[in-house]
Protein backbone atom coordinates (compact mmCIF):
# COMPACT_ATOMS: atom_id res chain seq x y z
CA UNK A 1 0.00 0.00 0.00
CA UNK A 2 1.37 3.41 -1.00
CA UNK A 3 1.95 6.07 1.61
CA UNK A 4 -0.37 9.09 1.58
CA UNK A 5 0.99 12.20 -0.09
CA UNK A 6 -0.92 14.46 2.27
CA UNK A 7 0.92 16.04 5.18
CA UNK A 8 -0.11 14.72 8.61
CA UNK A 9 -1.85 18.01 9.54
CA UNK A 10 -4.27 17.90 6.60
CA UNK A 11 -7.91 18.27 7.58
CA UNK A 12 -10.54 15.76 6.56
CA UNK A 13 -13.48 17.07 4.56
CA UNK A 14 -15.68 16.99 7.67
CA UNK A 15 -13.10 18.91 9.70
CA UNK A 16 -12.71 21.43 6.89
CA UNK A 17 -16.48 21.99 6.74
CA UNK A 18 -16.70 22.46 10.53
CA UNK A 19 -13.80 24.92 10.37
CA UNK A 20 -15.65 26.91 7.73
CA UNK A 21 -18.78 26.95 9.91
CA UNK A 22 -16.78 28.25 12.87
CA UNK A 23 -15.09 30.96 10.81
CA UNK A 24 -18.41 32.04 9.31
CA UNK A 25 -19.98 32.23 12.78
CA UNK A 26 -17.02 34.27 14.07
CA UNK A 27 -17.31 36.75 11.19
CA UNK A 28 -21.08 37.06 11.68
CA UNK A 29 -20.60 37.74 15.40
CA UNK A 30 -17.98 40.43 14.72
CA UNK A 31 -20.25 42.07 12.13
CA UNK A 32 -23.12 42.13 14.59
CA UNK A 33 -20.87 43.61 17.28
CA UNK A 34 -19.93 46.45 14.91
CA UNK A 35 -23.55 47.61 15.11
CA UNK A 36 -23.30 48.25 18.87
CA UNK A 37 -23.37 52.02 19.33
CA UNK A 38 -21.56 52.31 22.68
CA UNK A 39 -17.78 52.11 22.21
CA UNK A 40 -17.03 50.47 25.54
CA UNK A 41 -19.78 47.86 25.02
CA UNK A 42 -18.50 47.16 21.53
CA UNK A 43 -14.95 46.67 22.81
CA UNK A 44 -16.17 44.41 25.64
CA UNK A 45 -18.19 42.24 23.25
CA UNK A 46 -15.36 42.04 20.73
CA UNK A 47 -12.88 41.00 23.43
CA UNK A 48 -15.39 38.47 24.78
CA UNK A 49 -15.92 36.91 21.34
CA UNK A 50 -12.19 36.70 20.63
CA UNK A 51 -11.50 35.14 24.02
CA UNK A 52 -14.26 32.54 23.62
CA UNK A 53 -13.02 31.46 20.21
CA UNK A 54 -9.38 31.39 21.35
CA UNK A 55 -10.31 29.38 24.45
CA UNK A 56 -12.00 26.72 22.34
CA UNK A 57 -9.48 26.74 19.50
CA UNK A 58 -7.97 23.41 20.47
CA UNK A 59 -11.29 21.53 20.63
CA UNK A 60 -11.22 18.41 18.46
CA UNK A 61 -14.22 16.35 19.53
CA UNK A 62 -16.91 16.54 16.85
CA UNK A 63 -19.89 16.61 19.23
CA UNK A 64 -18.36 19.34 21.38
CA UNK A 65 -17.62 21.48 18.32
CA UNK A 66 -21.19 21.06 17.03
CA UNK A 67 -22.55 22.03 20.44
CA UNK A 68 -20.33 25.14 20.57
CA UNK A 69 -21.45 26.18 17.07
CA UNK A 70 -25.08 25.78 18.13
CA UNK A 71 -24.53 27.82 21.31
CA UNK A 72 -22.66 30.51 19.38
CA UNK A 73 -25.47 30.72 16.82
CA UNK A 74 -28.05 31.11 19.60
CA UNK A 75 -25.96 33.85 21.24
CA UNK A 76 -25.63 35.60 17.87
CA UNK A 77 -29.41 35.52 17.36
CA UNK A 78 -29.91 36.93 20.86
CA UNK A 79 -27.44 39.74 20.13
CA UNK A 80 -29.19 40.51 16.83
CA UNK A 81 -32.58 40.64 18.58
CA UNK A 82 -31.19 42.97 21.25
CA UNK A 83 -29.69 45.26 18.60
CA UNK A 84 -32.98 45.31 16.67
CA UNK A 85 -34.87 46.26 19.84
CA UNK A 86 -32.34 48.98 20.66
CA UNK A 87 -32.80 50.53 17.21
CA UNK A 88 -36.60 50.61 17.42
Amino acid sequence: MAASRLPPATLTLKQFMRRQQVLMLYRRILRAIQQVSNDSDRKYLKDWAREEFKRNKSATEEDAIRMMITQGTMQLKELEKTLALAKS
